[in-house]
C-alpha cells in the first residue's frame, strides 16, 4: 500500500512536470525553493541538457546550488526587468487563489521574484488546497533583526500570536540576513485587510500572504492534475 508520503511526492511530482510544459526557449525562468519546486528544478535540468535555451533566477542560495549541478544558467535578477515563467510551491492556498508562503524561509527572494513574473505558477500537492488559510499553517513574516520585537508587538496587535522561528536550536536566519516570525491569526478570514494592515508595519519586510500573485496553480490529484487559472473580473 502506497503511503501518505509516498502519494505527495508523486502529486508534487505530476504537478511539477506539468507546470514545466509552460517554458518555452529564449526565456526567463524563476525557480522556486521547497521539496515541490525541486521536482521541476530537476525537470527543467533534463531539458536544458537536451538543448533547452534558458536563463534562470533562483530564489534562494539552497536553489542556486541545485540549479548550478544541473547546469542550469543563472542570471542575477538585476539583470532583467521581467520574469517569463516563474515555478514555485506553496504552503496553503484558497479558492480564491490567495496563498499562504514561506514555509521554507526563502519568503521575501520569493516574493521579489513572483512581483516581476508575468507568469507565476503555483505547483501543489492536493493537501495545499484549503478552505481557510491559516488554520493548519502558521504565516510566516520576514523581519529586520533590529526591529523584531516591536514588530512582534505591533503582529499581536492584530491577533497575531507570534514565536521567532528557530533551527536546530538557534535563530533561523534568512538568505537576506533577516528573521522569520511564525504568526498563528487562526483562521485568516480577510486576507486583504492583514496583508494591508501588516505592510504599514515599520521593520516588518515581507509577509507570507501572496494576493493577486498566482496567474496558474497547478495541483497534484492522484497521478493526474487539476488546473486553475486566475480570472481577471
Amino acid at each position: 500500500m502506497e503511503t501518505s508520503s509516498s502519494a505527495k511526492d508523486k502529486e508534487k511530482q505530476v504537478a511539477a512536470l506539468a507546470a514545466v510544459t509552460y517554458i518555452e526557449n529564449g526565456q526567463v525562468i524563476g525557480l522556486g525553493t521547497g521539496s515541490t519546486a525541486d521536482y521541476a528544478i530537476r525537470e527543467i535540468g533534463k531539458l536544458v541538457q537536451n538543448g533547452l535555451q534558458i536563463k534562470a533566477i533562483p530564489t534562494s542560495k539552497k536553489t542556486q546550488v541545485l540549479a548550478e549541478s544541473l547546469h542550469i544558467p543563472i542570471i542575477d535578477s538585476n539583470s532583467v526587468d521581467y520574469i517569463d515563467v516563474t515555478i514555485d510551491g506553496t504552503d496553503e492556498f484558497n479558492d480564491d487563489m490567495v496563498l499562504i508562503k514561506g514555509g521554507g524561509g526563502a519568503l521575501l527572494r520569493e516574493k521579489i521574484v513572483a512581483s516581476m513574473t508575468r507568469k507565476q505558477i503555483i505547483i501543489a500537492d492536493s493537501s495545499k488546497q484549503v478552505a481557510q488559510l491559516g488554520l493548519a499553517f502558521k504565516l510566516p513574516i520576514e523581519v529586520i533583526p533590529f526591529a523584531s520585537n516591536y514588530v512582534m508587538n505591533q503582529v499581536r496587535e492584530l491577533g497575531g500570536a507570534c514565536n521567532i522561528r528557530q533551527k536546530e536550536d538557534k535563530t533561523f536566519v534568512t538568505d537576506q540576513g533577516n528573521w522569520i516570525l511564525d504568526a498563528d491569526f487562526g483562521h485568516i478570514q480577510d486576507p486583504k485587510s492583514l496583508s494591508h494592515s501588516l505592510n504599514k508595519i515599520v521593520g516588518l519586510v515581507c509577509h507570507g500572504l501572496f494576493i493577486d500573485l498566482a496567474d496558474i496553480i497547478i495541483v497534484g490529484k492522484g497521478n493526474t492534475v487539476e488546473t486553475i487559472l486566475f480570472e481577471t473580473s
